[in-house]
């Protein structure tokens, strides 16, 4: 520290120099943080592969849909002002489709529109950055008609984010100024000084400075993990800690000015023990962020930032707060003369005094103030990432109007991606899709499931058997009908026959008797109608029906013959005969006509029974009851259909899996896991088994979000408390200080995050605490509640000589009222981020002051005391005690 003192104006011009040329070549880290810091699931998460899977296939559009939301159902006027709209969009520069609502298509209207037509969407699929999708909507605004401008809203993923990202970039804004201001104000009250609030402000201003341009490098050269939280955050810790620490060194300093020492011999003594304390607390905060750097989600990564402010913190602090010690020396504290150190906090004084001698009465107290609240925790996360933002915006608005109009769960359904090697748009692996949709259909709070056999989430009733079966039963029906149409006409045929026979019999022997015997043939295969007709009835034998159909056409064929050869006999004998001859000939062509309706109807009977053939072979037909004939595969409609839910020339298959509840909620995230098991079940002994199937939409993302983020936690946890227990012990030679240091922390984070979830969900009517909040709170508190306990045991080991009570005494007077000044500082630097607006960073900062002001105003003051005193010597175990002299 000598050398420092002797070197402080160079080493000033150097940090000068330093922050300048960082802040003149660093890039803006707020514009990183838009850029890089959107949250983004690992590589290997569930849906994050289903992602990866479509983009591959170029199935990856962004997607955003202009929501029209109107007074009264859509009338003509209306209808032209959106289609003017919809008109100037395929203009408009990164749009490459829309979906136009004004269709005739019924089914299309109803996807696109309310059951009132109130709300109108027109989706449009884009292409471009978030930043480019921005511009884009705003170029859709300016051209929307003026009678729908004040209902017009576009929303989207892409929209969603940016908007996200203005909230968080005008929260930090306010965050920074609020700070500031907090922390002059409360200097100015602790310390009744005019000079001394600026030594920190500064102090604390040129870490930050330096901090995110360093950052900034880091994010910018190598991909260093980011967030939108990050600034917020280094704001926040960094101003709190920054200020603390400098709390801590400038009371000690005018602690030891008031014992007589001069500004150099004070600085010295301030830095050999409060700095001592200084430099544990901060190692133990870095420790506990670099922590944070084992976590797999790059958003809890992003927090490892703050390490890095951190370690700059501690460099300034032990470089340039010593300058202003040295230098301006009592007048740091001008115009105040009052020794803050003589001003022993009576409070802790009362505190420690009764906690040492009553130690088992005081530890009942704080199970009476903290367990009641950590058996009440019930771990009610949200996933609604809407809910982040004011609705104010018009993406959420847009948003929140497209829900209520075709429901959440078509909004936002669960897709699920099949990725196979070969093609799966076959009629034999098609027909699978219908078992897998009647599965997953069983899955409560699954409302439908849209695929190829069934695009619009009910049935294509023709592909199954059953209704192909009533088709060809309806079929035999008509034909039965048509024979008995065709016996009908023959019967008509014969009896004219008859007449002409009897008519010519005596002029034309050779005709009429060729007449008679046409006559005969046509009572034969009348004859042989019906009984074919009969038997159709009885028995649906087609095979046996063909053959003698067959035989009928022949037969007919030959009486059809004979009537021409008797109609040319006629013609050639006598004028008086042109008659009989026309009648002939209309009689003659009868018969033709009935035999091509024979040939039609032998025709259809031969195509229902190759179709039944082919059921009866076909695998597909008993394992799934669907029979898609080679006609249905080149059917235009169904070849939409399969476009529509496949990708890479048929490798790929999609289903969009719609829920009846709220997709945010933890009720779809376990709807996705019991999709998952029951997609598992029915792909066994399918075209699929082999297949890659991963589930992409919101509720998928959320059950990943859940999963990594539970885990991150669980790992976090144990690497942050491992590590600070470990550094702890070599700091404070002792395995059992660190101990009840730690457990103190847990029970001050736990109670304070179980009143956090009261106040937002009982109280505010919030569906839970953001999935991001217990990860965050608990780096934070954990890592800066530390810093107190360290201020006080530290004290405490400078303090014990002989009498262990009486030194954890004078350490709570001497220490109470910088720790309590302290936390209420970084409580205030937290509560400077609620007006943010983002709710993670609200909840995030309510759980914190909580826990800040719990625990050094509540669990320090009545929890460590008592503990210590009861383990006495056994502190220092495994290790000795080192003996202090007078």
């Amino acid at each position: 520290m000598r050398l420092i003192i002797k070197f402080k104006w160079v080493i000033a011009a150097l940090l000068i120099v330093l922050t300048a040329a960082l802040m003149l070549t660093a890039p803006n880290l707020t514009k990183l943080a838009n850029e890089k810091g959107q949250t983004q699931l690992p590589d290997d998460a569930v849906s994050q592969r289903a992602a990866e899977i479509l983009k591959d296939a170029g199935e990856d559009n962004n997607t955003i849909s202009v929501v029209v939301t109107l007074d009264k159902a859509l009338d003509e006027q209306q209808e032209k002002d959106i289609q003017s709209l919809i008109d100037k969009m395929e203009d408009i520069k990164g749009v490459k489709s829309i979906t136009t609502p004004l269709t005739e298509d019924k089914e299309v209207r109803e996807q696109l529109m309310s059951k009132d037509e109130k709300t109108v969407l027109i989706p449009a699929t884009v292409e471009g950055s978030d930043e480019e999708v921005e511009k884009i909507a705003d170029d859709i605004y300016k051209e929307t008609p003026k009678s729908l401008t004040t209902s017009t809203y576009v929303t989207g993923a892409s929209l969603i984010n940016q908007d996200f990202a203005h909230s968080s970039e005008d929260g930090l804004k306010k965050t920074e100024v609020i700070t500031v201001f907090l922390i002059l104000g409360l200097l100015l009250v602790v310390f009744r000084s005019i000079v001394t609030p600026f030594v920190p402000i500064l102090i604390v201003g040129v870490t930050y400075l330096i901090s995110q341009s360093l950052l900034a490098i880091l994010v910018h050269s190598f991909d260093f993990p980011i967030s939108t939280f990050t600034q917020t955050f280094l704001v926040a810790i960094l101003f709190g800690i920054g200020t603390d620490y400098c709390i801590l060194i400038l009371t000690r300093f005018r602690e030891e000015l008031a014992n007589g020492h001069d500004k150099v011999e004070a600085t010295l003594i301030a830095y050999r023990t409060a700095g001592r304390t200084l430099f544990i607390s901060g190692i133990a905060v870095l420790i506990g962020f670099a922590a944070i750097g084992f976590a797999k989600f790059a958003i809890f990564q992003s927090a490892v930032g703050v390490a890095v402010g951190v370690a700059i913190l501690l460099l300034v602090l032990f470089t340039l707060l010593p300058l202003f010690l040295v230098t301006i020396g009592p007048k740091l504290f001008w115009p105040s003369k009052k020794v803050i150190s003589h001003s022993e906090n009576k409070l802790w004084g009362f505190l420690g005094k009764h906690s040492v001698r009553r130690p088992f009465l005081f530890l009942v107290i704080t199970a009476i103030v903290t367990v009641p609240f950590i058996l009440t925790y019930d771990e009610e996360i949200s996933f609604d990432s809407t809910a982040e933002i004011s609705s104010d915006y018009k993406s959420i608005k847009g948003l929140n109007a497209m829900s209520e109009a075709i429901g959440e769960g078509k909004a936002f359904p669960v897709t699920v991606v099949i990725n196979g090697d070969k093609d799966l748009t076959t009629a034999k692996s098609i027909p699978y899709l219908g078992n897998l949709s009647k599965e997953i259909e069983k899955v409560d709070n699954v409302d439908s499931v849209m695929t190829i056999t069934q695009p619009t989430g009910e049935r294509i009733k023709d592909l199954y058997v059953d209704s192909q079966l009533g088709i060809v039963s309806n079929g035999l029906g008509d034909t039965i009908n048509g024979l008995n149409d065709v016996k009908k006409g023959l019967t008509t045929v014969q009896n004219g026959l008859n007449q002409i026979s009897n008519e010519t019999s005596a002029s034309s022997g050779n005709s009429g008797s060729s007449l008679s015997q046409a006559s005969d043939g046509l009572t034969q295969a009348n004859e042989q109608l019906g009984l074919v007709s009969q038997k159709l009835a009885l028995t649906g034998n087609v095979d046996e029906a063909l053959p003698q159909i067959t035989a009928i056409n022949r037969q007919l064929g030959t009486i059809a013959e004979g009537l021409q050869g008797a109609n040319t006999q006629i013609e050639g004998a006598q004028q008086q005969t042109k008659a009989l001859s026309e009648n002939l000939s209309k009689l003659s062509q009868g018969v033709k006509d009935a035999n091509d309706g024979l040939t039609q109807i032998s025709d259809g009977l031969t195509k229902a029974k190759d179709m039944l053939g082919n059921m009866s072979n076909s695998q597909t037909v008993r394992e799934t009851g669907i029979y898609i004939p080679e006609e249905t595969m080149q059917n235009e409609d169904f070849k939409q259909s399969i476009d529509t839910y496949s990708f890479d020339d048929g490798k790929g298959l999609k289903l969009s899996v719609v829920l009846d509840s709220n997709p945010y909620s933890e009720k779809a995230i376990t709807t996705v896991k019991d999709i998952e098991e029951a997609i598992d079940r029915a792909v066994v002994d399918t075209p699929f088994e082999d297949a890659e199937i991963v589930y992409g939409g919101i509720s998928s993302s959320n059950a990943d979000l859940n999963d990594i983020s539970t885990t991150d936690l669980s790992r976090t946890m144990i690497i942050m408390m491992v590590g600070l227990f470990v550094v702890l012990t070599v700091l404070f030679r002792s395995m059992i200080m660190p101990v009840y240091m730690i457990a103190s922390l847990l029970v001050t984070y736990y109670t304070a995050i179980s009143i956090s979830e009261f106040l937002f969900v009982n109280v505010m009517g919030e569906s839970g605490i953001s999935w991001a909040v217990p990860f965050f709170s608990f780096v934070i508190l954990i890592a800066l509640g530390i810093d107190y306990s360290i201020f006080l045991l530290d004290r405490f080991q400078e303090e014990v000589k002989e009498s262990i009570p009486d030194a954890m005494v004078i350490s709570m007077r001497k220490m109470g009222s910088v720790i309590i000044t302290a936390s209420i500082i970084l409580a205030g630097t937290f509560a400077a981020m609620i007006p943010s607006g983002v709710l993670t960073l609200v909840q995030v900062a309510t759980v914190i002051i909580i826990g800040l002001l719990l625990y050094g105003i509540v669990i320090l003051p009545l929890l460590i005391p008592a503990v210590t005193v009861t383990f006495s010597e056994g502190n220092w175990w495994p290790f000795r005690r080192k003996k202090r002299e007078e």
